[in-house]
């Protein structure tokens, strides 16, 4: 007799077109590297030009593909103008996010507006082009959100970045059922505090990082490296029944 066993569906990524934004440094330059490394042909997005040229030409000298597009995310008609020009991206990390804390009862207008402008209305209108393409094309996708363990619980200074990272978890199931006729996938990637050039001023206050890694069960803060395996499993055929929901990277943050 003979067994059958079973076969373990590709992490590989090659013939597949990426974008990434935010895609300049911490999170987004993470997963441009590791989408590339993985096969993928990845087009990084941001507004600092440098930023992506200098990590597009890093990762062209290891021999992958990596391209630029210059971008304001918060720019909706940019975006559409943008996207549309462009062949259609098999995958969508949808990175560019931001965060201004502050007590609830200091929480300025204009900093509420900021922050959702970027969160919520670009992050969302961004899937929406590559979505769009996707099923002009009538090709498959994977969108990836990212998210954070702020989307899933709550946190002392961070009413507005709450606010914007539970919208995304609500529109990341609806869009996921809005599009799974068309066969493209929407998950979030929910991290807890990544060590990164934004975060790195808050664990500056010490109360703030002793606060922190009491959270944290595995006691440590996140690295770029703990994100990496999960972004490009979400992006390939392994996570292919995989849609609508969070993946939650956060040393047992929200366990309890």
């Amino acid at each position: 007799m003979t067994v059958e066993l079973t076969h373990t569906p590709s992490f590989r990524l090659d013939s597949k077109r990426a974008l990434v934004t935010g895609a300049g440094r911490g999170i987004g330059l993470a997963a441009a590297s590791a989408l590339a490394d993985a096969g993928a042909h990845v087009t990084l997005a941001a507004r600092t030009q440098n930023e992506i040229e200098e990590a597009a030409t890093a990762i062209r000298a290891r021999g992958q593909q990596a391209d630029t597009l210059t971008l304001d995310v918060r720019d909706v008609e940019a975006v559409k103008t943008a996207i549309a020009a462009q062949q259609p991206f098999d995958i969508l990390i949808n990175n560019a996010g931001t965060n201004r804390p502050a007590p609830f009862v200091d929480v300025k207008v204009e900093d509420f507006d900021f922050v959702f402008s970027l969160n919520v209305r670009a992050a969302y209108f961004v899937a929406q082009a590559v979505a769009r393409r996707l099923v002009e094309a009538g090709r498959p996708g994977s969108i990836v959100n990212m998210s954070s363990q702020m989307g899933h619980v709550g946190g002392p200074t961070r009413t507005v970045y709450c606010a914007t990272k539970h919208a995304m978890e609500g529109f990341t199931k609806a869009m996921a059922i809005d599009l799974a006729k068309h066969n493209i996938r929407v998950n979030t990637l929910a991290p807890t505090f990544i060590e990164t050039p934004m975060t790195k001023p808050f664990f500056q206050n010490e109360a703030f990082r002793k606060d922190t890694l009491s959270r944290i069960k595995l006691g440590r803060l996140g690295q770029l490296e703990d994100l990496t395996g999960a972004i490009v499993f979400l992006a390939s055929d392994a996570s292919a029944l995989m849609t609508g929901t969070s993946m939650v990277i956060d040393g047992g943050w929200t366990a309890e």
